[in-house]
């Protein structure tokens, strides 16, 4: 039996030349591409409440604390304690327009426990295009204080994105 020493020299063979062909196959991501240059640019923004699913009660059960407009006020105090933009009373007085919504979403049974989306929309107010759409999903919990809690946390990461899209050095088209 002279084969039998030769065998694991052709499995480490087969491993390797399937090693380099599947690192070959792997699929290369794009540069970023460029952030429209009006959002690093924009000094005043308008906050706009775009609405979204009742935060009554599913099955009996209040969704979460603070009722329908939590989004929008916990959105709105965000970005006013962190000063860096001035939020004007008007969308015309904007260089951005920020809408804030909620959709409240059934994932049925068995999989992640997603409760609802935040989305936050930019809005060119000039021209009423989209520049922008963060969108952050809300796990579910059985206790109604880890709902809220998961809502913060969703929260947080959305004006997380945001302040990071707003941020001078965020590449431009101007740029490129």
């Amino acid at each position: 039996m002279r084969t039998a020493p030769l065998r694991p020299l052709w499995i480490t063979i087969a491993v390797l030349v399937s090693s380099a062909i599947a690192a070959g196959q792997k699929s290369q991501m794009p540069p970023p591409a460029p952030v429209p240059p009006q959002i690093a640019a924009a000094k005043k923004i308008f906050i706009s409440n775009a609405g979204g699913e009742s935060f009554e009660t599913v099955f009996d059960q209040v969704v979460f604390n603070g009722g329908p407009d939590r989004p929008y006020n916990q959105f709105y105090a965000a970005m006013k304690t962190w000063g860096k933009r001035e939020i004007v009373s008007s969308p015309s007085d904007a260089d951005l327009v920020l809408e804030i919504s909620w959709v409240l979403t059934d994932t049925g049974l068995g999989r992640l426990p997603v409760l609802g989306q935040l989305r936050l929309v930019i809005v060119d107010p000039r021209t009423g295009v989209t520049l922008w759409t963060i969108t952050e999903y809300v796990r579910g919990a059985m206790l109604l204080g880890n709902r809220d809690k998961n809502f913060d946390v969703a929260m947080n990461v959305i004006v997380d994105r945001l302040q990071t899209l707003l941020a001078p050095a965020a590449p431009s088209l101007a740029n490129q």
